[in-house]
């Protein structure tokens, strides 16, 4: 049977989008699956994290101790055929820790030395970052590259990371003594950041059984490094309506406050009292992959404005920078983001679309 998937000669997009779009889904549920035999409840997590993956994007994983943020990340990586890399970030580690560094290596038989270069842990496919908070800014910066370029740069020479590339971090958002805050050039090369609550009743009582009954399953590989490839290719070819388009602009261009706003655009009054500074163009970027994503995922290429507002909190939460006001009145960025969607108008939608919305919205 053919892969739909797969391009044929000298195609320029998936040979059957319905058949691609309908396996993707296929694989999509068993990815969910798998993952829940570790994993009990956190769906919209796992979205979110597949979501990100699909797109070439990295995820910024934050949550309280003990929600399993960790554990999620690692099965996630299991479900996948692909090299898997932890990296403990602590307040002594070095770049060169995670790059690799260059070492002296001498041939015994002529007795000449030359420099080698070992890799580091960065050299895998889902890199998961844990605790990344706790490390210096120079140890820190040491992912940028890697994360942006997909290549790191040591003693002049660069190399390359393989392909696909994730980097999926964690951070503890209560415990700020001994961290070092992501600086903001860091966080918007984050695609998402991710926030795991805590799970509700029923889910606790699965979690504890589990936990201390030793039933914990194991998941089993179900996508390949090229089968990623092709996903991601067909979130890139899935096109997208003006009308979409031009919604996630005004969301994202409505934050920033030092910016007037472009014709009869609406900047709510939460966003002028309380945003320091506002989402750049990365933002709109984002918002926009991750809402093809999201349409593909629900077995669709019918990309809306409903899905870009399902994404708006992940894509913009992390970019929204608060000012003092909204530290004293505790005012916080999902907050500032319910009123972007509750009061930016949507322009260009059919009835039924704005059906659903307004749905959502009571």
């Amino acid at each position: 049977m053919p892969d739909p998937l797969a391009r044929g000669p000298g195609a320029a997009a998936p040979v059957d989008t319905e058949a691609a779009v309908a396996q993707v889904r296929d694989v999509y549920l068993r990815l969910r699956e798998q993952i829940h035999k570790v994993i009990v409840g956190q769906d919209e997590v796992v979205d979110e994290i597949l979501i990100a993956m699909f797109c070439r994007g990295h995820a910024l994983v934050q949550g309280v101790p003990g929600l399993a943020k960790t554990l999620l990340i690692s099965t996630i990586a299991k479900t996948l055929s692909l090299g898997f890399s932890r990296i403990q970030f602590t307040p002594d580690l070095m770049p060169s820790d995670i790059t690799g560094t260059e070492v002296i290596e001498e041939d015994k038989t002529t007795g000449t030395r030359e420099l080698r270069f070992v890799k580091g842990p960065i050299f895998a496919n889902v890199i998961l970052a844990d605790e990344i908070n706790r490390t210096p800014p120079k140890t820190q910066a040491a992912l940028l590259e890697a994360m942006q370029e997909h290549q790191v740069t040591v003693g002049g020479t660069q190399h390359r990371l393989p392909e696909p590339f994730f980097v999926l971090a964690t951070q503890n958002p209560i415990e700020q003594e001994g961290t070092y805050p992501l600086p903001e050039a860091q966080l918007d090369r984050f695609m998402f950041q991710v926030r795991i609550g805590y799970p509700s009743a029923d889910e606790e009582v699965e979690i504890v059984r589990r936990t201390t009954q030793g039933t914990r399953g194991t998941p089993e590989a179900v996508l390949t490094s090229p089968e990623i490839a092709r996903t991601q290719e067909l979130v890139r070819a899935t096109p997208v309506p003006d009308h979409v388009i031009r919604y996630a602009l005004r969301l994202v261009r409505a934050t920033r406050v030092s910016e007037p706003m472009d014709g009869d655009g609406v900047r709510p009054k939460m966003i002028r009292d309380y945003v320091g500074w506002g989402a750049g163009p990365r933002a709109s970027e984002y918002l926009i992959l991750a809402a093809k994503a999201k349409a593909i995922l629900n077995g669709t290429t019918n990309v809306t404005v409903e899905h870009v507002r399902a994404m708006a909190k992940p894509v913009l939460r992390h970019r929204v920078l608060t000012n003092f006001n909204a530290e004293a009145d505790q005012v916080t960025t999902d907050m500032i983001i319910d009123a972007m969607l509750k009061e930016i108008p949507v322009e260009g939608i059919s009835a039924e679309e704005k059906r659903m919305m307004e749905s959502a919205m009571r």
